[in-house]
Parts: structure tokens; C-alpha cells; sequence
């Protein structure tokens, strides 16, 4: 059922491939469902070498409020948690009265042979021969590549862009955070899987120029001990350390589990985020 939706949302939205506002002509069936509305457009990234599928939720009242810029989400994993977070966020504003905010999903286009995510978030076999990692090259994508063109489309509030991670997406979260502490001001990490790739986790981080950023790092009690294990003491160790580039909180979702938990911690870390952190914002390296 997730691969027939995430199919059908490039289907519905292809008629939308420049990148640019769907103008009142130019409706396709997905507009017609306004937690979604927005853009899409495909990006063929040098970097990685292979193309994506980029989904963009815009805020209620985008259009009428030509002057009002929004903080910017990008979720991991977009074939399915864009079409389950988007609708979320909208939620959220009307019930906790978070800051609606642009939501962009990076997407495969399918959960097949095309899905590269566990090449994309935690390979690094790379090493071995020479070349760039799988995470290197994806990190190098979001920066100079996707990044930039989303700040030139859409009115993005820079100084609070946010990255979501589920799962090996997690992993990558976390490991984005030690590499680039400022390219995002808050990172969320759910469920993180890590593999033979762990220790990666707890290396020396990169310099700060501001040491303004955010990690929230979630687990459900129902996910596997050793996944439990390591949010603890991830948690413990960065969150004592001097040298951390953000501050850290953790989140223990009770009775959660791997993947369905994703719209509660959504929730629970941005009321964290927004409401909590709302004066803390850094500028975010090019």
C-alpha cells in the first residue's frame, strides 16, 4: 500500500517538474488535497549521481502573504514521510500552534531497486577504494545542491531549517551533526539504526561557528534494546560534552515502536523545538 502511494504522488504531482508554483491552470489531482498542496520537482544531483524526487508542502496562506518567510523541514525518507508529515504539520498548527512551516520530502520515487537510502545514510565502504561515501556524497547533495535551490524558489526562513531523520535516516541526522553542526539549526533523529557503523556516531565533532543548534534524539520503548541502549548513551555523551556543537534531548516514546511512532515524536520534538528553543536560532553554513 506505501509503494502504490508514493508512486502515485509522483504520478499526480509530474505535471509539476519545473520546480515553480502550480499556477490555477496548471492544477493537478493532488492540489485538490490541500494538506499536500504545493510543488514538486526533480532534481538530478551531480553530487550523488543519481536523480530525486523532491515533494514541497507550502504553508496555508503561502500566496496571499507575499512578504512572510517560514522555517523549511526536510524529511529522510520522503516516499513515505512526506506523505504522512506534511498533513501532520498542518495539524499542528491548528492544535499546538507550532509555526507552519515549508516541508520538503527527498524521495526515491519507489521502496524497490531505485530506493538507495542505505547507500545515501550509512554506507561507507568507499573508504576501501578511494571515492567518496555513500553519506559524503548525499551530505554534499543536500548542501550545495538542494539546499540552495529550495532557498532561491521558496521564502525560507534560513536560520531555522530542520532536517528529520527515521531509522538508517536517523543515522545520517546524527552523523550530518558531527560533520556540518550549522548547516541545519535542529536535527531530529528517530529510531536510529546504526549496524556495524555505531562508533561513527561518537567521533569528534566539526567546529561550530555558533554552537546554537538543536538534536532531538527519539526512541520508542517498544524498538529493539540495543537501539534503546545507544539513544541513552548518546544522549549522556553528548549532552556532557563541552565540545558539543548543539544541545541535545532526549525523547523516550512510551509503547513506540520502529516506524509507525514517527508522527508522535514529529509532534513531541518540534513543540520541543519551536516552542521551547524560539529564540535560539544560528545562520546555517553555505
Amino acid at each position: 500500500m506505501l509503494k502504490f502511494a508514493a508512486a502515485a504522488l509522483v504520478v499526480l504531482l509530474s505535471a509539476s517538474s519545473s520546480g515553480n508554483a502550480l499556477t490555477d491552470g496548471d492544477k493537478t489531482p493532488i492540489d485538490y488535497l490541500p494538506a499536500l498542496a504545493g510543488d514538486y520537482f526533480k532534481l538530478d544531483s551531480e553530487s550523488v549521481g543519481r536523480p530525486y524526487h523532491i515533494f514541497v508542502r507550502l504553508p496555508q496562506g503561502y500566496e496571499d502573504n507575499p512578504s512572510e518567510t517560514y522555517p523549511v523541514i526536510y524529511l529522510l525518507d520522503g516516499d513515505s514521510l512526506f506523505p504522512m508529515l506534511a498533513p501532520t504539520h498542518l495539524f499542528l498548527t491548528y492544535d499546538e500552534q507550532l509555526p507552519e512551516a515549508i516541508v520538503v520530502g527527498i524521495a526515491y520515487g519507489g521502496f524497490g531497486e531505485v530506493n538507495k537510502r542505505s547507500i545515501d545514510f550509512r554506507t561507507f565502504s568507499g573508504e576501501k577504494n578511494g571515492n567518496p561515501d555513500g553519506p559524503d556524497k548525499f551530505l554534499k547533495f543536500l548542501k550545495h545542491e538542494l539546499l540552495p535551490k529550495v532557498s532561491s524558489q521558496y521564502r525560507t526562513d534560513e536560520s531555522k531549517r530542520i532536517l528529520v531523520g527515521q531509522s538508517y535516516g536517523g543515522f545520517f541526522v546524527l552523523w550530518s551533526a558531527l560533520q556540518d553542526p550549522d548547516l541545519f539549526w535542529a536535527r531530529i533523529a528517530s529510531n536510529t539504526s546504526f549496524g556495524d557503523e555505531r562508533e561513527r556516531l561518537f567521533s569528534e565533532s566539526s567546529k561550530s561557528e555558533n554552537k546554537a543548534g538543536l538534536v532531538a534524539i527519539a526512541v520508542g520503548t517498544q524498538d529493539t534494546q540495543a537501539r534503546q541502549d545507544f539513544v541513552k548513551e548518546w544522549s549522556r555523551v553528548w549532552g556532557e560534552s563541552e565540545n558539543a556543537p548543539w544541545i541535545v534531548k532526549e525523547f523516550v516514546m512510551d509503547g513506540g515502536i520502529h516506524a509507525a511512532t514517527i508522527a508522535e515524536t514529529y509532534r513531541q520534538t518540534l513543540k520541543w523545538i519551536f516552542q521551547d528553543n524560539a529564540s535560539e536560532s544560528g545562520s546555517q553554513g553555505e
